[in-house]
């Protein structure tokens, strides 16, 4: 394994990609600590230090997660990268009812870089409309909750002007919107660099340093808590026994055998060779705990934006919101989860890998499954198996996004338990992907690779 990494270095280009990549991922982790202008950064410190006392702030930790802690401290990159995952997942879905998305997804690269255009487009616009409700969060008390101590008085976190007319607290406002605007910009722009002349997918790569920002925080909260060192040894086994699962399950895959016929073109004989199409047991990824998550968060803002004047009881139905759908405790709240990821599985597999799509291909291709006839009964055979294989896909796909709320409900962990849910899905995909990349790029150098 050292000798691998040593030639790693040793090969010119290849440490080159790997010091650029790192290089950009040092600055997108300094500006997360870059607080935008006009905030009040220390009352915004003690607000974080007082963050998990109080379960409605959890309806925000994934997306404070992906941003690696910016969106709750309120720096310039408070977004992350989020509106972009937002909409790369819009724009993919588009093809399925504006039929000028499918015909550039089918016109190659050309097509692929138009795509690649409008999702820039919606990706600012998503960053404006974001920018605006997380300021508004953080004005109205509803981004931290009442949580006491010196966050009581959660105004103060972004404080207006006294003595100003309203025109110039407006404009203030708007530079603070543009700011988070223009850092998911800057975020942006680092991800395509890093995959034009870096290592891996750049996107990816600033997930998966967000969520390993993480890892010190979510490990001393569960050495401070209850059972101390023994709890986070418990926690360190289970993690790793839940770490070799998530690596062999994501590895794992059904592999269809097609075969080629063989046709002549002047003198030259084409086709006649043997592949498969690999399907994954989690055929969708992280994909569809995110739906789910995001589908969840809606009851909790809608509580959150419905809460009594001083003094009067809230009404029966935000009461049952807020214990049921907000903290994550609650059987209720893991059922829904539960079956919520289920069923994003399915329906995320399902535009991702279109059966009719790809017999149809093999069909043009003069490519065929033995046994199975060209045309819709090859549909209809990718469709049994793809069914077959996402059950389980799905299941292992529920069990991994319930881990941290098992966690909140037993040991009191913060639902940014780093070894389950999102977190875990990103950090193994990321991981395995850079790693083979890495691999491929030495066999074409050195002919041995990281890999055995």
């Amino acid at each position: 394994m050292f000798s691998a990494i040593s030639r790693v270095f040793k090969t010119p280009d290849l440490r080159r990609k790997i010091l650029f990549t790192l290089a950009m991922l040092a600055i997108y982790r300094l500006g997360t600590t870059v607080p935008a202008p006009f905030v009040d950064y220390p009352a915004v410190q003690s607000c974080v230090a007082g963050v998990g006392l109080d379960g409605s702030v959890n309806l925000l930790n994934m997306l404070n997660l992906f941003s690696g802690g910016a969106l709750l401290q309120l720096s310039i990159f408070a977004l992350g990268i989020m509106p972009y995952i937002t909409a790369s997942i819009i724009v993919q879905l588009l093809r399925v009812v504006i039929p000028r998305f499918e015909t550039l997804h089918k016109e190659g690269q050309s097509g692929q870089a138009t795509l690649t255009q409008y999702t820039r487009y919606l990706t600012i616009a998503l960053a404006v409309l974001q920018s605006t409700t997380l300021l508004t969060m953080a004005r109205t008390g509803a981004l931290f909750g009442n949580i006491g101590g010196e966050c009581a008085n959660v105004l103060n976190l972004v404080p207006e002007l006294t003595g100003f007319d309203t025109t110039t607290n407006v404009v203030r406002m708007i530079l603070i919107i543009t700011a988070f605007t223009a850092g998911t910009a800057v975020i942006m722009w680092f991800g395509e660099l890093i995959t034009e002349r870096g290592i891996g997918n750049g996107m990816s790569l600033l997930i998966f340093t967000s969520i390993c920002a993480s890892f010190p925080q979510a490990m001393w909260s569960l050495v401070s808590g209850a059972g101390g060192g023994l709890t986070l040894g418990i926690i360190s086994v289970i993690a790793f026994g839940v770490l070799v699962a998530v690596v062999f399950v994501e590895q794992s895959q059904r592999r269809i055998p097609v075969q080629y016929a063989k046709r002549m073109v002047g003198r030259r004989t084409y086709g006649g060779q043997s592949t498969y199409i690999p399907i994954k047991v989690n055929q969708a990824g992280v994909i569809p705990v995110i739906f789910a998550s995001s589908l969840l968060m809606i009851p909790a803002l809608i509580a959150n934006f419905n809460q009594p004047a001083a003094g009067q009881a809230p009404a029966e139905w935000v009461v049952w919101i807020q214990n049921n759908l907000v903290t994550g405790d609650s059987l209720f709240y893991m059922a829904i989860y539960f079956l919520l990821t289920i069923g994003f599985a399915y329906f995320y597999v399902y535009i991702a890998f279109n059966p009719d799509e790809v017999a149809e291909n093999m069909r043009q291709q003069g490519g065929f499954v033995p046994g199975i006839r060209a045309g819709q009964p090859t549909a209809n055979y990718l469709a049994y198996v793809l069914n077959r294989i996402t059950f389980p896909g799905s299941i292992y796909l529920g069990i991994i996004a319930l881990l941290p709320l098992i966690a909140l409900a037993t040991v009191g962990a913060n639902q940014n338990f780093p070894f389950g849910g999102a977190s875990i899905l990103i950090l193994v995909g990321v991981g395995l992907e850079t790693v083979k990349q890495i691999d491929a790029q030495l066999q074409q150098r050195n002919y041995e690779g990281l890999l055995r």
